[in-house]
Formats: structure tokens, C-alpha cells, sequence
């Protein structure tokens, strides 16, 4: 196993070092799909021109990195020169390195939790139990799923900044499922420091530390007590490590310009270029006095969904943490590729519940089948001068169902997966006949 996972590493900064030789870059570097007003490295190139010549970044409508990341991407060009994508290839190896950890304290949670949960199960449900020589097999499949996923390549070489924000968010998963909470809260701190959204992420945090201490002292006395002061633990100390980032930020700044510019800018969506998300055709076409009650509208979508589904999937925080991750993905303000890789080399953890998905087959092919035409349509839009805004956004728009059938789909898949472990497979039908569950 360790071969092939040397193998993925390879091949993939391999094919990354070559294709940094090539013109492909430059190319990627503008397509709307990948890079954001919020994740574009000529936007970061335009605003670090600025900060030497001693003018604020800020002033203008161009620059919405925080002032950390900034002065972080500054040194890395002084460094690098114009070897920086060196900066891009090391993140991505980080990036793979922290998922095939993530996958073996992913395992070991797992089955750590299968154990606690014996009791509960039917006795015919012992072939959806989870099995470790099975779930050793998950490292590969996550390092193969970033290492060697077009889309992960694509977000590398057009050196999106999103790179930056996919390493904090795993760096976030990984200090929450090794149950250290201090670690924990300063990445999820930061993830929302830079991008506003994985906010949300504090709830399955919370929750995962309350149940990893429910599962290691083996005591449900004080339960709800429990789960308050863990709630009360994690907010209080991402609080801090926000206000600490947001004091050093005006430091460094010396105004509060940077936080309209960045979470401003985030909320109100003055920036209407097209990207892969919801946001930019509707507005483009809305009558500006129902603009902030549908901003409004648009950008609850985002966090709404995060108190139900931690209702339902409070015994899964692992499971809440992704699904909120791939639901900010889908609804945020300014969505790219850089999400959807983070979320597609995270879906193998998931392997188990492949067999009850229903619309696999057609989530790949919307995927590739979005991706492909995507650019052509673009060409076709402003170039060629032979379609409209309308057959673009109707490829986003396609994109962003392929998402949404994703996400509903693997919901489906748990929930069921849930209830066979609980009921078993034979179990009796409408007639009163026993029957025994067929995985489609």
C-alpha cells in the first residue's frame, strides 16, 4: 500500500511540475471557474504591487485577502521570485498528506464508534459493518482522489488562493478528529477568517468532542451538561482566536478598511463576474429595492441548514462536518473549483456508503459533462459572439445540481445505511413476508 500511495504522490506533482512548464497556467489563471475576485493570484500579484508602493490594498474594488494572507503571500514572492508556484506544489503535497492522515484517524474513529454502537445493531446487519482491512484501503483512495483529480491539478496551476483556504479547512478536520480543541478552533478560526463560511464547522466540532468524550469515559451521566460546556468551550475559544486575528489584522493595517473589503464584500456581492455559483445571474437580473432582502435569502442558504442537520446527524459530526463544508461549497457567495476538490478528495471516506447511492452515474456525468463545456460555452458567449449570459449560466446552474443531487444523495445513503444497521437487511415487507434488502 505504501507503493502506491509513493506512486499517486509522484504522478501527481509530476504532472503538476510539467504543466507548470507549459502555457496551461496562464490559461487557467483566468477561467471564472477557478479563479474568484476572492481567490485570484493576479488580484494577489495587483495588491502585494500596491502595498510596496505604501498604498492600502483596500482602498479600491480589487484586493479581498486578508491582510495575513497578504503579508504571508509577500514573503513568499520575495522568497521565490518567480519560482513561487514551488509555494502551490508544497501546499498540495501538504494537502495530500494531511487527507491520508485524516483517513487513518478517520478509520480509527470509525471503528472506535462501531464498537460503542455493537449493541444497537440487528444481528443479520453483519455485512455493512465496517471492517479495518477495508478501511486501511481509504488512504489510498483519498491521496489518488486529490492527487490525481483534474480539478485539484487545475486549482494548483492557476495558483488559487483557495489552496490556501481548502489546507486550513483539512488542517481544521484533522485537529478536530485527533479531539485536540485548542489546534481546532485556531484552524477553524483562520478557515473563517479567511472565507467567512466554515463558521458553521464549530457546531460538528463541537459536537465531535463531545461524543469522543462520551465514547472514551464510557459515562452518559451529565449528557446534556456535557454537550453545553463543549459548545460553550469551542465557541468561547474560537472567539478568541478570531478577535486575536482580527487585532493583529488591524495592526497591521491600522484600519478597519480590510473588514468591508473582505467579509463586506463576501456578504453584499457587489463583484457580479461569472463564476460556477447562483449569485451573479440572479443579481445581474434583480431590481435593486429587492436586492437585500434576496441577498438575505441567498446567503442564509448557506448556514440555515446547519441546526437541522446537526438535529438529525448529532451522533455523526464527522459526517455533519463534511456535509456543512459541501453545503457552504454549493451556496457560498463566490464558489470554485477549489471547493469542489476539497470535497471530492474527501468523498472516498465515505466508500461504505457508495452501494446506496442512486445517482452516481448521473452526478459523473453532469460533472464531466459541466466541466468540458463550461469553457466552450464561455467562448462561445463573449468570443464567438453566437450565445448569451444564458447558455453560461445554464451550465453553472447544471454544475450546481450536480452538487446538490451529490450531497442529497449521500444524506440519503447514510440515513440508510443508519436504519439497516439498526432494523437488518431481512427485514418484513408490506405483506407481512420476511424479505431480505437489496443494495441497488
Amino acid at each position: 500500500m505504501a507503493i502506491i500511495l509513493h506512486i499517486c504522490f509522484v504522478i501527481g506533482l509530476g504532472l503538476r511540475f510539467w504543466l507548470f512548464k507549459t502555457s496551461l497556467p496562464g490559461w487557467l489563471a483566468s477561467r471564472v471557474e477557478i479563479s474568484t475576485p476572492l481567490t485570484s493570484w493576479k488580484r494577489v500579484i495587483e495588491g502585494i504591487y500596491l502595498t510596496r508602493e505604501h498604498l492600502s490594498p483596500y482602498s479600491g474594488d480589487l484586493f479581498h485577502e486578508t491582510p495575513i494572507m497578504l503579508k504571508w503571500l509577500d514573503l513568499v514572492l520575495k522568497i521565490f521570485g518567480k519560482y513561487y508556484y514551488v509555494i502551490f506544489l508544497g501546499v498540495d503535497t501538504l494537502i495530500g498528506i494531511l487527507l491520508l492522515k485524516i483517513a487513518n484517524l478517520f478509520s480509527k474513529y470509525m471503528l472506535m464508534k462501531q464498537a460503542a454502537d455493537a449493541p444497537n445493531y440487528s444481528p443479520d446487519a453483519s455485512s455493512l459493518l465496517l471492517r479495518k482491512e477495508n478501511l486501511r484501503k481509504l488512504e489510498i483512495f483519498v491521496v489518488a482522489a486529490h492527487m490525481l483529480n483534474p480539478y485539484s491539478i487545475a486549482v494548483c496551476l492557476a495558483c488559487s488562493t483557495g489552496i490556501f483556504h481548502n489546507l486550513l479547512v483539512l488542517l481544521a478536520f484533522f485537529f478536530t478528529m485527533k479531539a485536540q480543541a485548542i489546534p481546532s478552533t485556531i484552524c477553524l478560526a483562520m478557515a473563517t477568517f479567511e472565507s467567512f463560511y466554515p463558521l458553521v464547522l464549530c457546531v460538528p466540532a463541537a459536537l465531535f468532542f463531545h461524543q469522543y468524550s462520551m465514547l472514551t469515559q464510557k459515562s452518559k451521566k451529565n449528557e446534556k451538561n456535557s454537550l453545553l460546556v463543549h459548545f460553550i468551550t469551542i465557541l468561547g475559544l474560537f472567539s478568541v482566536w478570531i478577535f486575536l486575528l482580527l487585532a493583529i489584522s488591524y495592526h497591521m493595517e491600522e484600519s478597519t478598511q480590510f473588514i468591508s473589503s473582505i467579509y463586506g464584500f463576501i456578504l453584499t456581492v457587489p463583484d457580479l463576474s461569472p463564476n460556477i455559483g447562483i449569485f451573479w445571474y440572479f443579481f445581474t437580473e434583480m431590481f435593486e429595492h429587492f436586492r437585500i432582502f434576496f441577498l438575505f435569502v441567498f446567503q442564509i442558504n448557506a448556514v440555515i441548514y446547519t441546526v437541522p442537520l446537526a438535529v438529525r446527524l448529532r451522533e455523526q459530526p464527522i459526517f455533519l462536518m463534511y456535509i456543512l463544508t459541501f453545503l457552504t461549497g454549493v451556496f457560498k457567495s463566490y464558489p470554485s473549483y477549489s471547493d469542489v476538490s476539497i470535497l471530492l478528495a474527501l468523498l472516498p471516506l465515505w466508500k461504505h456508503l457508495f452501494a446506496y447511492l442512486r445517482n452516481s452515474f448521473i452526478v459523473t456525468c453532469m460533472f464531466i459533462c459541466c466541466t468540458v463545456f463550461s469553457p466552450l460555452l464561455w467562448h462561445l458567449w463573449l468570443y464567438a459572439g453566437s450565445a448569451n449570459a444564458n447558455f453560461y449560466f445554464a451550465i453553472t446552474l447544471v454544475f450546481t445540481t450536480a452538487e446538490i443531487f451529490l450531497v442529497t444523495d449521500l444524506l440519503y445513503a447514510n440515513l440508510r445505511w443508519e436504519y439497516d444497521l439498526t432494523y437488518g437487511l431481512n427485514r418484513k415487507l408490506e405483506d407481512g413476508k420476511e424479505g431480505q434488502v437489496v443494495l441497488e
